[in-house]
């Protein structure tokens, strides 16, 4: 059984609510002897606060809760990073929950177990609720942040890569190289899924400024996984594109192996260029051109927006990393 404050105000005689004001730090009500034998009798007998309890009568929380869509992508160790530094510096506490890979169920459980408690507020990284678990969210008038994720509904607080200008400019620079036949294979564009559907107006429009005819076959579309750049792979075979827009690193991955099994050369016959730029770009061979998200200030970001009890959205920085995935045609 834990230790109470009871049990400290009996070892030392003191009342309960004289060891309760030593405890909570307040001052002006004892004495600094008084202080430090209370303090010597809690260590002595290995109490350890209950902030849960403590914030819950004081309806004060520093901690954050962070729900991650566990989609097999890499990314959001990057994004916790960012939030780590910035709850570190400002004393907040943070807790982990996973809502699943586009499971209604999931998501509703990570969200009434972070609701269970007094919270300062809930960074939710790359997770599209469905509509009742938003609105859940939205009833519960706790602060969020959506991190790594947009939205058409400007009242939704998030931080994000201006995903349009990710289909655009991993499109322009394979143009760039000479070529004109170029797929766009592993993102999700259904009607609900704002960030593909961005990526690919993105990608459509800078093929049609530079007069290339899309064709229907250069997309394959899948759920930015290392299976669906293998599945697209699969559907490209040889000859259908010279270049692939990879909708993730994991996706460029599956791409990569799997165009060896079938006979293909990376750069010599296929040029890829993969969405995210994570490490895992620099580990495989030949090394993955990307375009580069900047995952560790978004987090830092959203936290920092979060806490500040700000309403905003913020598109953080993009960039092109030449590798070795990418010739000229």
């Amino acid at each position: 059984m834990s230790v109470t404050i009871k049990d400290i105000a009996k070892k030392t005689g003191f009342s309960v609510a004289t060891v309760s004001r030593v405890l909570s730090n307040k001052t002006g009500f004892f004495s600094q002897t008084t202080a430090q034998a209370i303090h010597q009798a809690a260590a002595d007998l290995g109490y350890k606060k209950n902030m849960a309890a403590t914030e819950l009568v004081m309806q004060t929380s520093n901690v954050i809760a962070v729900i991650i869509n566990s989609t097999k992508t890499n990314f959001s160790d990057q994004i916790i990073m960012g939030i780590q530094k910035k709850a570190g510096e400002t004393g907040k506490r943070v807790i982990i929950l996973y809502a699943g890979d586009h499971d209604q169920t999931a998501q509703q459980i990570a969200l009434t177990t972070a609701l269970e408690r007094p919270l300062l507020g809930i960074l939710l990284v790359s997770v599209d609720l469905y509509p009742d678990n938003l609105q859940l969210l939205k009833s519960a008038k706790v602060p969020f942040f959506f991190i790594s994720i947009s939205f058409e509904d400007t009242k939704l607080n998030y931080i994000a890569s201006d995903d349009y200008q990710i289909g655009y400019q991993a499109t322009k620079f394979l143009i760039k190289h000479g070529h004109r036949k170029i797929g766009l294979a592993g993102l999700d564009i259904s009607p609900s899924a704002h960030t593909g559907n961005l990526r690919f107006h993105g990608y459509r429009k800078a093929l049609a400024e530079s007069g290339i005819n899309f064709q229907t076959n250069w997309l394959q579309t899948g759920d930015y996984s290392y299976e669906a750049g293998v599945a697209a792979m699969n559907a490209y075979q040889k000859g259908k594109v010279s270049a692939i827009v990879a909708a993730s690193d994991l996706v460029g991955i599956g791409i990569l192996n799997q165009a060896a099994k079938i006979g293909l050369h990376i750069p010599a016959d296929l040029s890829v260029v993969s969405i995210d730029g994570t490490n895992l770009c620099q580990l495989v061979r030949p090394a993955l051109t990307s375009i580069t998200q900047d995952f560790y200030q978004m987090g830092y970001l959203g936290t920092t927006y979060l806490i500040s009890g700000s309403n905003k959205n913020a598109y953080t920085e993009i960039q092109i990393c030449q590798r070795a995935s990418v010739k000229k045609n």
